[in-house]
């Protein structure tokens, strides 16, 4: 399938990328496919629980990045995927696929997709959520212990462990390779408009078409 048009929409943990992917898919209904970073992180099952929850998920070597590459390419030619399913809950892969269908938008998120060169050329609009560390920080307790079973203790250590120190090392420095930066996420209605916009744009080109 040819003009397809594929968004990234990268960020730190809790920076607001879900909510701007919501609005959006909220005004584009039947016309959008999303692909998350996040289902791609590597299976586990040689290891007990225990050990998993220790794990580092926030650097680039945690997640199957070239088998979402390759997903994403097979989804830009038109084809549909069979996309694996992380389980948070139990820090491994399901066993449940979700199958995606192509459509004239595609819209990918993660807070590590600009760090991958692979990756990040499939992209043709690349957006960076920009948020302050200590809003984050909230949004990312409030999830994590009421989406995903964790202590307020185990968010604040793996916190502090890994998700700072490898956001400083990987996520903020692939901001360089942002089209465009957004203060606040979704709550940032400029520059919701001005996406939403060039979103309307591509689509009635192909409807012109």
């Amino acid at each position: 399938m040819e003009n397809i048009l594929v968004i990234g929409i990268a960020g730190g943990s809790g920076s607001g990328k879900t909510t701007l992917m919501n609005n959006i898919l909220t005004a584009f209904q039947g016309d959008i496919t999303v692909l998350s970073h996040d289902n791609y992180y590597r299976r586990h099952d040689d290891l007990p629980y225990e050990q998993r929850c220790k794990l580092n998920y926030d650097e680039p070597a945690a997640l199957e990045t070239d088998l979402m590459a390759r997903q994403l390419e097979q989804l830009r030619q038109g084809h549909a995927i069979d996309c694996p399913v992380y389980d948070f809950t139990v820090h491994n892969r399901s066993d449940k696929t979700i199958h995606i269908e192509p459509h004239k938008v595609i819209l990918i998120d993660g807070i590590l997709i600009f760090e991958n060169e692979q990756l990040r050329n499939l992209m043709d609009i690349k957006i960076y959520v920009d948020t302050d560390a200590d809003i984050r920080l909230c949004r990312r307790v409030l999830r994590d212990v009421r989406e995903r079973g964790r202590t307020l203790e185990s968010v604040l250590e793996q916190y502090q462990q890994t998700v700072k120190p490898m956001h400083e090392k990987y996520v903020e420095p692939s901001k360089k390779h942002a089209h465009i930066i957004v203060p606040e996420g979704g709550h940032n209605e400029v520059a919701l408009e001005m996406i939403m916009s060039k979103i309307r744009r591509h689509l009635e080109e192909l409807s012109c078409r």
